[in-house]
């Protein structure tokens, strides 16, 4: 139950609300335990002289407290309810904001469909602990504390023995609550790998089709659900002896209570209203008392889900800014980009080999750089540590001579616009996707034309309003790439970064591209990193790397005149060119 207690600084700022609330509650009990007290007057008064008038005295106090009440119980419901909501709205809005700052490392130990998982399912849970399970717990403690008083004054012997088989209703609270939390705690589990394979086989549906899975995939997911419906089963069972064992208390005391009273009612010790109005405040106390279960279920599922968040809350973000960050300097144009001594490998690999070792080159303001190398050699993670995807292990990269470490998040990746090897665009408009912030002042246009994304555009129903599907799925993967290069264009970066961003475009847009950007980006620092040597020879300095070291670095012309690594990636792919175009004229 601990888990619960980090619930508390999301209460706090409805501590209002609350106690208006549970006020509420007191307000709407204290009229119902006036009820009963008010029918046993109007029964008694049956046998006396002016029977009529002290009946309709009786009738019409019932009324009255059986509307306050009500106005009370329908202002309880809406203060706790809207009150847990907003506690929900917060602690969603928190956790958003804390996911946000997670790095790629979080992502691979926590599936999207689990995280996924956790900021709905599991905070509905806690969102139940906060409404409905708060205000029956109060509810019943609060009845009881004003019902058992009035059951006293009619009849402590008769009070007594009503309550000796609620006193087991504790022993099975707490013997079979511990049972509910863990099978609830296992259910949340396993919803988190049903989530995280719909997400996944939805997201690579075209491969299951390609690879004609579909009838595999249904099997797995037909697995999966009947797993976690067996874990509902046993949780339904749990739940399914749990209710009928508190009732079968209730109606211990029930029964008790008909007996013995009818006993004193003869015996003259308890008149016939005294009699009802037990009864009534006994019936007042049963159904509490189940629903009493009922919310410990809701807290036990909501402990378990609350822990499952905690979990998430507990990840501290690997990429984080320094407590003062360092200035920029406020000169318009590019930025010097420098690698001094950089060696890196993947947090939790440390038994494997450096990814990067000992990398180090210099990018003055306003220049371009070209990187190439093999698959595999270290490309994308490198130009990854300019917008600090990740830090180096060793040495440091640097910004104008600062370490970037050193600036602020924020303002770093203000200065670099960045094209990841991956693109992705995001449900919206074509406009939204490019802008994304940006001002809409007339560059929307311009970048269109720079990355020949304009070229696409009478294909697109609405142009650059036409609304993309989830991931741009309805357009090209050409196209997306023109768009996420637009999408960097559009921040006036003094700093632009291609990671193999035109890949899926053919060699003569590739050109084209290249082209426009030599313009758009003059007076800019550029690093472009790409598999097409042909569209790297312009660069100013170009960096070779193999297998995480820089093997050769300089311009076109003397890496060709050297013959070496350079050289050999240069003749490689001219070969394959021509065996390509010598099968294409065959057909």
């Amino acid at each position: 139950m601990h888990e619960l207690r980090s619930l508390l600084p999301f209460l706090r700022p409805y501590l209002r609300t609350y106690a208006l609330g549970l006020a509420l509650v007191v307000i709407s009990n204290f009229f119902a335990a006036l009820g009963p007290r008010f029918l046993q007057q109007g029964i008694d008064a049956l046998q006396t002289q002016d029977a009529f008038r002290r009946v309709q005295i009786a009738v019409a106090l019932l009324l009255a407290v059986a509307l306050l009440g009500g106005v009370a119980r329908y202002g309880m419901r809406e203060l706790l309810n809207s009150g847990s909501r907003r506690v929900e709205t917060d602690l969603r809005d928190r956790l958003f904001q804390h996911l946000q700052r997670m790095s790629g490392a979080f992502y691979d130990r926590y599936p999207t469909g689990d995280v996924m998982a956790r900021t709905t399912n599991d905070l509905l849970a806690v969102r139940m602990v906060a409404g409905p399970a708060l205000m029956y717990l109060v509810d019943t403690s609060i009845r009881t504390l004003l019902i058992a008083p009035a059951m006293l004054a009619i009849s402590p012997r008769l009070t007594l023995l009503a309550f000796l088989p609620l006193l087991g209703l504790p022993v099975i609270m707490v013997s079979m609550g511990g049972l509910v939390h863990r099978r609830s705690q296992a259910i949340q589990a396993h919803f988190s790998d049903l989530t995280s394979h719909v997400h996944e086989n939805l997201s690579g549906v075209r491969v299951v089709r390609a690879y004609r899975q579909e009838e595999a995939e249904t099997g797995h997911f037909r697995e999966l659900s009947e797993e976690y419906l067996r874990r509902n089963l046993n949780l339904a069972r749990v739940q399914g002896l749990f209710f009928p064992l508190l009732t079968l208390m209730g109606g211990l005391s029930a029964v008790t209570v008909l007996y013995v009273g009818g006993r004193l009612i003869m015996a003259g010790q308890v008149t016939v209203g005294e009699f009802v109005a037990f009864g009534v405040y006994l019936a007042m106390l049963v159904w509490p008392m189940i629903a009493l279960g009922w919310a410990v279920n809701l807290v036990q599922r909501g402990a378990a889900s609350m822990a499952r968040i905690n979990q998430l809350f507990q990840e501290r973000p690997a990429i984080t800014g320094p407590a003062t960050a360092a200035a920029l300097s406020s000169a318009r144009g590019g930025r010097t980009v420098e690698f001094d001594g950089v060696w890196f490998r993947y947090p939790g690999a440390e038994e494997r080999a450096w990814v990067l070792q000992d990398v180090s080159f210099k990018v003055e303001a306003g220049r371009s750089l070209a990187i190439v190398g093999p698959t595999g050699s270290g490309k994308s993670t490198l130009v990854d540590m300019i917008v600090r995807t990740h830090d180096p292990g060793r040495g440091a990269v640097r910004l104008d001579g600062t370490d970037i470490r050193r600036l602020d998040l924020g303002a770093l990746r203000r200065t670099v616009g960045f094209v990841p090897q991956e693109t992705f665009l995001f449900g919206e408009t074509l406009r939204e996707n490019v802008l994304l912030g940006a001002p809409d002042d007339g560059r929307l246009e311009r970048v269109a034309d720079v990355s020949q994304l304009a070229e696409a555009l009478p294909s697109l129903p609405n142009g650059f309003d036409t609304v993309l599907g989830e991931r741009g799925i309805n357009l090209s993967g050409g196209q997306k790439q023109r768009a996420a290069i637009a999408r960097a264009l559009a921040q006036d970066p003094p700093v632009f970064v291609l990671d193999d961003a035109l890949s899926a475009v053919d060699a003569q847009t590739e050109a084209k591209i290249l082209a426009a950007l030599r313009g758009a980006l003059s007076g800019r620092t550029s690093i472009i990193v790409s598999h097409r040597l042909a569209a790297v020879r312009d660069a100013d300095w170009i960096v070779v790397l193999n297998e995480g070291r820089i093997v050769e670095q300089g311009v076109h012309a003397d890496l060709i005149a050297r013959g070496g690594r350079y050289w050999e990636l240069l003749r490689r792919q001219q070969l394959e060119e021509e065996l390509e175009e010598e099968s294409v004229g065959g057909v």
